[in-house]
Protein backbone atom coordinates (compact mmCIF):
# COMPACT_ATOMS: atom_id res chain seq x y z
CA UNK A 1 0.00 0.00 0.00
CA UNK A 2 1.20 3.24 -1.33
CA UNK A 3 2.10 5.67 1.82
CA UNK A 4 0.26 8.13 2.39
CA UNK A 5 1.97 11.90 2.71
CA UNK A 6 0.61 14.79 4.05
CA UNK A 7 -1.21 17.10 1.93
CA UNK A 8 0.58 20.94 1.48
CA UNK A 9 -1.66 23.55 2.55
CA UNK A 10 -3.66 25.45 0.07
CA UNK A 11 -3.09 28.73 -1.39
CA UNK A 12 -5.65 30.03 1.31
CA UNK A 13 -4.16 28.95 3.49
CA UNK A 14 -0.66 30.04 2.80
CA UNK A 15 -2.08 33.67 2.53
CA UNK A 16 -3.49 33.96 5.11
CA UNK A 17 -0.24 32.39 7.39
CA UNK A 18 1.78 34.80 5.79
CA UNK A 19 -0.76 37.92 6.64
CA UNK A 20 -1.03 36.67 9.68
CA UNK A 21 3.29 36.57 9.71
CA UNK A 22 3.77 40.23 8.23
CA UNK A 23 0.60 41.76 10.40
CA UNK A 24 2.46 40.93 13.58
CA UNK A 25 5.17 43.23 13.35
CA UNK A 26 3.17 46.09 11.90
CA UNK A 27 1.03 45.75 15.42
CA UNK A 28 3.67 45.63 17.16
CA UNK A 29 5.96 48.54 15.92
CA UNK A 30 2.79 50.86 15.48
CA UNK A 31 -0.20 49.88 17.68
CA UNK A 32 -3.30 49.04 16.79
CA UNK A 33 -4.83 52.58 15.83
CA UNK A 34 -1.60 53.60 13.57
CA UNK A 35 -1.53 50.23 12.01
CA UNK A 36 -3.17 49.74 8.16
CA UNK A 37 -4.01 47.20 6.31
CA UNK A 38 -2.12 48.78 3.43
CA UNK A 39 1.06 48.12 4.68
CA UNK A 40 0.52 44.63 5.55
CA UNK A 41 -1.03 44.06 2.09
CA UNK A 42 2.67 45.42 0.88
CA UNK A 43 4.60 43.43 2.79
CA UNK A 44 2.67 39.95 1.77
CA UNK A 45 2.78 41.33 -1.88
CA UNK A 46 -0.90 41.03 -2.01
CA UNK A 47 -3.67 44.28 -2.50
CA UNK A 48 -5.72 45.11 1.03
CA UNK A 49 -8.63 43.48 -0.66
CA UNK A 50 -7.02 39.80 -0.26
CA UNK A 51 -6.88 40.95 3.52
CA UNK A 52 -10.61 41.32 3.63
CA UNK A 53 -10.85 38.48 1.85
CA UNK A 54 -9.22 36.56 5.45
CA UNK A 55 -10.03 38.76 8.22
CA UNK A 56 -13.63 40.78 7.65
CA UNK A 57 -11.61 44.05 9.03
CA UNK A 58 -8.50 45.15 11.20
CA UNK A 59 -9.94 44.42 14.60
CA UNK A 60 -10.65 40.85 13.37
CA UNK A 61 -6.91 40.72 12.04
CA UNK A 62 -5.23 41.96 15.10
CA UNK A 63 -7.12 39.38 17.37
CA UNK A 64 -6.21 36.47 15.05
CA UNK A 65 -3.06 37.89 15.59
CA UNK A 66 -3.17 37.45 19.29
CA UNK A 67 -5.06 33.86 18.90
CA UNK A 68 -2.02 32.88 17.09
CA UNK A 69 0.70 34.48 19.05
CA UNK A 70 -0.57 33.41 22.76
CA UNK A 71 -1.75 30.10 21.79
CA UNK A 72 1.63 28.93 20.92
CA UNK A 73 2.59 30.38 24.30
CA UNK A 74 0.23 28.82 25.83
CA UNK A 75 1.39 25.70 24.04
CA UNK A 76 4.71 26.04 25.29
CA UNK A 77 3.86 26.78 29.21
CA UNK A 78 1.80 24.28 29.39
CA UNK A 79 4.10 20.82 29.22
CA UNK A 80 6.81 21.81 32.29
CA UNK A 81 4.27 23.15 34.29
CA UNK A 82 1.99 20.13 34.04
CA UNK A 83 4.47 17.85 33.61
CA UNK A 84 6.08 15.98 36.33
CA UNK A 85 8.47 17.36 39.60
CA UNK A 86 8.45 19.41 42.25
CA UNK A 87 6.44 22.49 41.78
CA UNK A 88 9.53 24.70 42.03
CA UNK A 89 11.32 22.78 39.28
CA UNK A 90 8.28 22.93 36.89
CA UNK A 91 7.90 26.81 37.43
CA UNK A 92 11.62 26.95 37.03
CA UNK A 93 11.33 25.39 33.27
CA UNK A 94 8.09 27.09 32.35
CA UNK A 95 10.40 30.69 33.50
CA UNK A 96 12.83 29.51 30.87
CA UNK A 97 10.33 28.59 28.44
CA UNK A 98 8.64 31.78 28.63
CA UNK A 99 11.86 33.53 28.33
CA UNK A 100 13.00 31.38 24.85
CA UNK A 101 9.12 32.22 23.15
CA UNK A 102 9.75 36.08 23.41
CA UNK A 103 13.07 36.05 22.55
CA UNK A 104 12.09 33.49 19.63
CA UNK A 105 9.10 36.06 18.97
CA UNK A 106 9.68 39.38 20.53
CA UNK A 107 6.72 40.96 18.17
CA UNK A 108 5.06 39.46 20.89
CA UNK A 109 6.81 40.96 23.68
CA UNK A 110 5.90 44.49 22.21
CA UNK A 111 2.49 43.54 21.46
CA UNK A 112 1.91 42.81 25.26
CA UNK A 113 3.35 46.14 26.23
CA UNK A 114 1.19 48.07 24.21
CA UNK A 115 -2.12 45.93 25.19
CA UNK A 116 -0.96 46.70 28.85
CA UNK A 117 -0.45 50.36 27.84
CA UNK A 118 -3.90 51.05 26.04
CA UNK A 119 -5.79 48.97 28.67
CA UNK A 120 -6.63 52.34 30.26
CA UNK A 121 -8.33 53.54 26.63
CA UNK A 122 -11.32 50.81 26.47
CA UNK A 123 -11.25 46.90 26.80
CA UNK A 124 -8.13 45.31 25.83
CA UNK A 125 -8.36 43.05 22.82
CA UNK A 126 -5.89 40.73 24.68
CA UNK A 127 -8.89 39.81 27.70
CA UNK A 128 -10.29 37.60 25.49
CA UNK A 129 -7.32 35.30 24.83
CA UNK A 130 -6.70 35.03 28.65
CA UNK A 131 -9.47 32.52 29.76
CA UNK A 132 -6.45 29.50 28.83
CA UNK A 133 -3.86 31.25 30.67
CA UNK A 134 -6.22 31.28 33.52
CA UNK A 135 -7.29 27.54 33.60
CA UNK A 136 -3.28 26.51 33.28
CA UNK A 137 -2.68 28.44 36.31
CA UNK A 138 -5.63 26.81 38.37
CA UNK A 139 -4.99 23.56 37.18
CA UNK A 140 -1.22 23.97 38.54
CA UNK A 141 -2.63 25.22 41.79
CA UNK A 142 -5.45 22.36 42.21
CA UNK A 143 -3.03 19.99 41.58
CA UNK A 144 -0.51 21.23 44.36
CA UNK A 145 -3.80 21.31 46.78
CA UNK A 146 -4.58 17.78 46.13
CA UNK A 147 -0.91 16.63 46.59
CA UNK A 148 -0.49 16.13 50.79
CA UNK A 149 3.48 15.85 49.84
CA UNK A 150 3.87 19.04 48.75
CA UNK A 151 5.04 21.56 50.16
CA UNK A 152 2.17 24.52 50.22
CA UNK A 153 2.80 27.96 48.18
CA UNK A 154 3.74 30.60 50.39
CA UNK A 155 3.42 33.59 47.32
CA UNK A 156 0.42 34.40 45.55
CA UNK A 157 0.38 32.48 42.31
CA UNK A 158 -0.70 36.67 40.86
CA UNK A 159 2.00 38.39 42.10
CA UNK A 160 4.86 35.73 40.86
CA UNK A 161 3.33 35.25 37.27
CA UNK A 162 3.17 39.11 37.05
CA UNK A 163 6.36 39.86 38.20
CA UNK A 164 8.12 37.13 35.82
CA UNK A 165 6.05 37.98 33.02
CA UNK A 166 7.12 42.15 33.68
CA UNK A 167 10.55 41.50 34.13
CA UNK A 168 10.93 39.63 30.47
CA UNK A 169 8.52 42.13 28.84
CA UNK A 170 9.85 44.97 29.60
CA UNK A 171 14.17 43.44 29.57
CA UNK A 172 12.97 42.30 25.44
CA UNK A 173 10.58 45.32 24.22
CA UNK A 174 11.06 48.56 26.85
CA UNK A 175 14.86 48.58 27.97
CA UNK A 176 15.99 49.01 24.17
CA UNK A 177 13.60 51.92 23.39
CA UNK A 178 14.32 53.79 26.95
CA UNK A 179 17.93 53.38 26.67
CA UNK A 180 18.92 53.01 23.33
CA UNK A 181 22.59 52.45 23.30
CA UNK A 182 23.26 51.83 26.42
CA UNK A 183 21.02 48.50 27.17
CA UNK A 184 22.51 46.35 24.57
CA UNK A 185 20.84 43.63 22.87
CA UNK A 186 18.67 41.96 25.07
CA UNK A 187 18.10 38.69 22.36
CA UNK A 188 22.21 38.37 22.92
CA UNK A 189 22.78 34.89 23.91
CA UNK A 190 24.88 36.27 26.82
CA UNK A 191 22.01 38.80 28.15
CA UNK A 192 19.63 35.78 27.27
CA UNK A 193 21.44 33.80 29.94
CA UNK A 194 21.93 36.36 32.41
CA UNK A 195 18.58 37.20 32.52
CA UNK A 196 17.45 33.41 33.03
CA UNK A 197 19.59 33.25 35.73
CA UNK A 198 18.07 36.48 37.69
CA UNK A 199 14.60 35.31 37.23
CA UNK A 200 15.41 32.28 37.78
CA UNK A 201 16.93 33.31 41.30
CA UNK A 202 13.83 35.91 41.75
CA UNK A 203 11.86 32.71 41.38
CA UNK A 204 13.17 30.53 44.14
CA UNK A 205 13.20 33.46 46.40
CA UNK A 206 9.61 33.91 46.13
CA UNK A 207 8.49 30.41 46.01
CA UNK A 208 10.75 30.66 49.77
CA UNK A 209 12.79 27.42 47.93
CA UNK A 210 15.25 25.72 50.29
CA UNK A 211 18.32 26.59 49.37
CA UNK A 212 17.53 30.08 47.27
CA UNK A 213 20.19 32.18 46.79
CA UNK A 214 20.08 35.94 48.96
CA UNK A 215 19.57 38.88 46.94
CA UNK A 216 23.16 40.53 46.80
CA UNK A 217 23.94 43.63 49.87
CA UNK A 218 23.05 46.83 48.25
CA UNK A 219 26.59 49.45 48.92
CA UNK A 220 25.48 51.61 51.54
CA UNK A 221 22.23 50.10 52.63
CA UNK A 222 20.64 47.41 53.64
CA UNK A 223 19.32 44.04 51.87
Amino acid sequence: MAEAWPRAPSKALRTRAAILAAAEPVFAERGFAAARLEDVAASVGIRRASIVYHFRDKRALYDAVLADALGALLARLGPPLLGPGALPARIEAAVGAWIDALAERPTLARLLLREAADAGAGPAALAAHLPPFHALAQAVIARERSDRRARPLRVDALRLATTIAGATLFFIAGMPALVPGRAGNPLAPARLAAHRRELVAITHRMLETPGARRPPRLRGGRR
